[in-house]
């Protein structure tokens, strides 16, 4: 049915240039200022044209709208959005807008603002007392220091053109959130239809690394003796993986991964030399290691830490290989390029001449590899042993992994677990693990239920602290699942109580009074039925486990509900803090 021009809006125009730019899923939390926006939606339903506009996504709660929409640009590596209310929603969306902006994740967020007019001169003007309250000096202020553009809708005259400029901003490198605010007044003008033409603002191509750049880097690697790359967001374009797969075994470099967000490197792959989290000592591959190429990483080792040796070389190359938004940031090297790391792997892959590889060097290095790589599954292996008495943290993630396939979508926001995450649920296809990027907790929550929308025949899992999973507002979160046909799987890591403050206070403070007295105020007493939180508000499957004997049949009972449909919490009690 075509569309009626007589209810033919700004509102209308900014959700169809939405579509236009393919964004799938408007997340929302709806307010006083989005009356427009909810007229448009009625309109198209009732005209039979809703299919034109993105879907309509309700979140009881701002973060969780965010976190979704992260969760759904991630695994589809397409650009979503969200809609929230004023100053007010703006502020709700708290931590999560420093997790989208750290991950690189391309989403639009639009808020309404306070009516501009009060006397009844247009449409949409003030007729609430909540429009003065919320009327504030600078509401763009709020995220400034977080989105790469922000701006006002004026007129409806050009939305569609700032949505696209907002989206193609947003889309290219180093990608990030955009933020748009529009008053009612605005968003209730009345418009004739006009396309937007998408076509026009198509994100800036990639950057290449120039070729005597690549050719400095490749020779480098070929000379070395033990040459090491570490990465922990490659991955985030799939395809890249394979590069980099293709670059390590044509010279036998193994791979580090360090605080790793992706899959960057197949976990089961001989030359994967394991992971680097806060570790006390570098790793030990990093150690040795002469030349090392840091390829799309944000944090590759902590100096004070885990640095590797001081004649090693070093060379950098990033998107944003000066990370320019971070105030202190520094990692010593003789070269730092701009360029996409995936494309980058694959350059200097190409620019390896074959008769520079000294093939028995690389056939040695390589045999050195398998067998540091089987040596360290062993211990891993030793490592998962159940007690009879308890639940460790090794075992459960390695029951996890027990139940699920190598294509389940694993999200981990474990924390201080996230090592053992990464050791025992090894990820070795490209695109089956995320993390939140940034260091805002609850982010899991949200982001099941859009990489659920984005991959729906994938099976998702998440595993988390039980601190994480209150900071992402389980009963939203569990209500959207069910509403919207997400259901996954979240597994809690319940160990009573924030155990990184306690962590961080014991690392500057080993002998102090906090230490002395067991006393850092982190502890969850009494103890809360967490899995019963989402049961409650979005009908889930909820389980509680103390018995180890009893964690491999209740994961597998919850994998099936999960298939089935149905969402499930399962807490494993493991030692408390």
């Amino acid at each position: 049915m075509a569309r009626s021009e007589r209810g033919y809006t700004t509102s209308t125009a900014f959700l169809e240039a939405l579509a236009e730019a393919g964004v799938r899923y408007v997340f929302a939390n709806l307010g006083s200022d989005h009356p427009g926006l909810v007229e448009a939606y009625a309109r198209a339903r009732d005209e039979g044209r809703a299919d034109e506009l993105p879907e309509l996504v309700i979140c009881p709660h701002e973060s969780v709208a965010l976190s979704a929409a992260q969760g759904y640009a991630q695994a589809s590596g397409q650009p979503q959005a969200v809609i929230v209310h004023v100053d007010c929603g703006t502020q709700n969306l708290g931590g999560t807008l420093h997790n989208v902006a750290k991950a690189r994740v391309p989403v639009l967020i639009f808020a309404g603002a306070s009516p501009v007019t009060q006397e009844g001169e247009l449409p949409g003007g003030r007729n609430e007392f909540i429009h003065w309250i919320q009327d504030v000096p600078d509401q763009r202020g709020i995220v400034r220091g977080y989105t790469k553009y922000d701006n006002e809708i004026r007129t409806g005259r050009n939305v569609k053109q700032l949505v696209h400029r907002a989206i193609q901003i947003a889309c290219s490198e180093p990608a990030g959130p955009v933020y748009l605010v529009g008053a009612r007044e605005v968003m209730e003008e009345h418009l004739t239809p006009a396309p937007g033409r998408p076509e026009l603002f198509t994100p800036v191509t990639s950057g290449a690394l120039a070729p005597e750049v690549a050719g400095r880097i490749a020779d480098a690697l070929a000379g070395a003796r033990n040459p090491v790359v570490v990465t922990s967001n490659l991955g985030r374009e799939p395809d890249a993986v394979v590069e980099l797969v293709r670059l390590c075994e044509r010279l036998a470099i193994r791979v580090i991964e360090s605080v790793p967000m992706y899959v960057n490197f197949p976990a089961d792959h001989p030359l994967h030399a394991g992971y680097q989290w806060n570790t006390p000592a570098p790793n030990p591959a990093l150690a040795e290691a002469d030349v090392i190429l840091v390829l799309g990483c944000e944090v590759p080792w902590i100096p004070s830490l885990n640095r590797p040796a001081e004649d090693a070389r070093v060379f950098v190359v990033d998107a944003d290989p000066l990370k320019e938004r971070t105030p202190l940031w520094h990692v010593p090297a003789e070269l730092y390029a701009r360029a996409n790391p995936g494309l980058a792997a694959r350059q200097l892959a190409d620019a390896v001449a074959a008769d520079s590889v000294r093939t028995d060097e690389v056939a040695a290095r390589y045999t050195r590899s398998v067998a540091e790589h089987d040596r360290r599954a062993a211990d891993r292996a030793r490592r998962t042993r159940p007690r009879p008495d308890v639940i460790t943290p090794e075992y459960l993630a390695a029951c996890v992994h027990d139940v699920i396939d190598d294509e389940t979508i694993v999200l981990s926001e474990a924390i201080t677990n996230f090592g053992v995450v990464s050791e025992f649920v090894p990820r070795s296809v490209p695109g089956t693990l995320f993390g939140s990027g940034g260091s805002s907790l609850g982010w899991h929550a949200g982001a099941a239920i859009g990489v659920k929308l984005a991959v729906p025949d994938r099976l998702v899992v998440s595993l988390v602290g039980d601190g994480t999973y209150l900071f992402g507002v389980p009963a939203s979160a569990s209500w959207m699942s069910r509403r919207y046909g997400a259901p996954n799987l979240t597994v809690i890591i319940d160990n009573q109580g924030w155990r990184a403050p306690k962590l961080s206070t014991l690392a500057v403070h080993p002998d102090g009074v906090a230490a002395a007295n067991d006393d850092f105020g982190v502890g969850f007493a009494p103890g809360a039925d967490l899995p019963g939180v989402a049961a409650a508000a979005g009908g889930a499957w909820a389980r509680t486990v103390v018995d180890p004997a009893e964690l491999p049949a209740l994961l597998t009972e919850a994998v099936k509900v999960v298939r089935d449909g149905r969402s499930a919490v399962l807490s494993a009690r493991v030692p408390a803090l």
